[in-house]
């Protein structure tokens, strides 16, 4: 399962003193599985922007902590600064980084919203995609009149906060109110130009921004901005949305650049802001020489860009993430001006930089047959098992692979790349369960080393027992599962895929078969210790219509495959 992640970006109303600024950060920290990304105090504005990431359950409680420390050292009454404020934590937004979608995130920023009011006593309003009205998707709209206005917008019909609303107390005199809500990522990106031209930078800028430029008398660059019967200036709106830009040049590169800010990646993909700028910068005879990624990216921003390029190629999208993703920065050259190592500016990657460690899948191939074949009872069965089912997805995807790049078949490379990018799938759950099934087991020894002097000991031991057993006979079944999903696969690499690759597809569905019959094996002999005989008849029963599943299959595919080959 993808594991979700989500940013949160709080502004705190501090900026000079670190003391402070340290505290806060040390309350985010103390929630276990929090990573902080970053600490952005300002001077003249007297903020701090913090950034960091983890799962939601850990975000929230770190942003709550956060909150509850600004609110008991920062008091509002004395606050000054240059940037808009209205509260000791002034905004915190959430970010959907991965595995979650922004509807998510804001149902989990009004659950936080709630929670700061009702036990902080701080009002709370909801802005952006968690706004319960649509004006006050705009946070400038909620915080209209910033702190000093709190006294006659609180407790008043349509401009009180969504939670804890009341009149204007000490209390709220010393913390404010804060605004929360969710968005989509923002993505801060220079495009690189083969000019030094900053007039032309711009103009490239305001072709493409979603505010674009005046409208001018004549239609001429230099006549007068011409308004609208409330003497607004009239604007000739861009081509992407969600982005705002200028140009400017960069005496470092000494070059001129647009920089960007994309601030939904959901309307506008980081991908199709670099075609519309090589776009309207070609219509001006200039070329957009690299990108340049400002702070970090989210991984689905260059997985979206790699698959892009690789569709404008007629290509197989059906390749590891890393190679996606290699694609992607050579496409949009995001490497011309320094390196661009996707460990450093990836944020899934930032969270989570030795995830591999200690994992089956992680270890070359000597190792795991060697680590299998030591005095250790695991990794054993159901582990082989599971990495004899990625080895039968691997050979699936190959053949998809190989068949949409085959010569004269060009006409066919969606078709197969469709094959592979299911064949990935299914490759990256059976490879999770390769160590999950090792997982599994060492949560049975566990449960076997409680406690069990006493009754009460005895009884939780029991049931410790009971649970970690019913756990260790659905991890396999899992493994069946999923490595019977391998056969539609294999069944039409077989018949449809490159006749040279036949075999391959038949050493696939014997290995898929073997997968799922050895972890039928699994099933069994963990339900044997079940006391829950309903549970165990259950998954026997489930066990059963699987592997009869394979058997069959795997027969179909060697018929095909020996009719292609003989």
């Amino acid at each position: 399962m993808k594991q979700k992640l989500i940013e949160c970006v709080p502004n705190f109303s501090e900026g000079r003193d670190k003391r402070v600024i340290k505290d806060i950060t040390d309350a985010i920290e103390s929630v276990e599985g929090i990573k902080l990304l970053d600490v952005d105090p300002g001077e003249a504005t007297n903020r701090t922007v913090v950034t960091f990431v983890g799962e939601p359950v850990d975000v929230l409680e770190a942003a709550f902590r956060g909150v509850k420390r600004a609110a008991e050292l920062i008091d509002m009454r004395k606050h000054h600064g240059a940037h808009p404020r209205m509260g000791a934590t002034d905004v915190l937004p959430l970010i959907p980084i991965s595995g979650i979608t922004l509807e998510e995130c804001a149902e989990l920023a009004r659950k936080l919203a709630q929670r700061i009011a009702d036990e902080l006593a701080i009002p709370t309003y909801c802005y952006e995609a968690a706004a319960f009205s649509p004006e006050r998707k705009n946070l400038a709209v909620c915080r209209a009149g910033e702190y000093e206005a709190l006294p006659e917008k609180l407790n008043h019909t349509g401009k009180g906060a969504d939670f804890g609303d009341r009149p204007f107390d000490e209390k709220v005199a010393a913390t404010g109110a804060t605004a929360v809500g969710a968005r989509d990522f923002l993505i801060a990106v220079n495009f690189n130009l083969n000019t030094t031209s900053t007039r032309r930078a711009n103009a490239i800028a305001f072709d493409v921004r979603e505010k674009g430029r005046p409208k001018r008398e004549g239609g001429k660059p230099n006549g007068k901005p011409l308004t609208d019967e409330n003497g607004r200036t009239i604007m000739i709106p861009g081509t992407l949305k969600a982005t705002k830009a200028i140009g400017w040049f960069i005496d470092e590169y000494g070059i001129a650049q647009v920089s960007m800010n994309i601030t939904d990646i959901g309307i506008t993909p980081l991908h199709v802001a670099f075609d519309e700028v090589c776009r309207a910068a070609n219509a001006r005879g200039i070329r957009v020489t690299g990108t340049e990624i400002v702070g970090l990216v989210p991984k689905r921003a260059l997985i979206d860009a790699g698959k892009y390029f690789l569709a404008k190629q007629q290509r197989s999208a059906g390749i590891a993430d890393d190679e996606i993703i290699r694609i992607a920065i050579k496409s949009m050259g995001l490497d011309e001006l320094a390196p661009f190592n996707p460990r450093e500016k990836v944020i899934e990657y930032m969270v989570a930089p030795d995830s591999t460690n200690g994992k089956l899948t992680s270890m070359t191939c000597e190792a795991f047959a060697r680590e299998t074949a030591s005095e250790s009872p695991a990794p054993g069965g159901g582990s082989v098992s599971a990495y004899l089912g990625a080895l039968a997805a691997a050979l699936g995807t190959m053949v998809a692979n190989l068949s949409a790049h085959k010569a004269g078949w060009d006409d066919r490379w969606k078709e197969f790349s469709d094959h592979a990018e299911a064949g990935q799938a299914v490759l990256s759950r059976l490879l999770q369960l390769v160590d999950k099934d090792t997982e599994a087991f060492n949560r049975i020894m566990a449960a076997f080393q409680l406690p069990k002097s006493t009754p009460e000991e005895a009884a939780n031991r029991d049931s410790a027992i009971e649970e970690a057993t019913l756990y260790a006979a659905k991890v396999p079944l899992e493994t069946m599962e999923a490595a019977v999903a391998t056969f539609p696969l294999l069944m039409a690499m077989a018949e449809q895929g490159n006749p040279a690759s036949a075999s391959d597809a038949g050493v696939g569905a014997l290995a898929a078969r073997s997968a799922v019959l050895g972890a039928e094996l699994n099933v069994r002999i963990n339900v044997a210790g079940l006391k829950n005989k309903a549970a165990a008849a259950e998954l026997i029963e489930r066990a059963a219509e699987l592997a009869s599943q394979a058997v069959a299959a795997e027969q179909k595919v060697l018929e095909i495959v020996n009719s292609k080959i003989s």
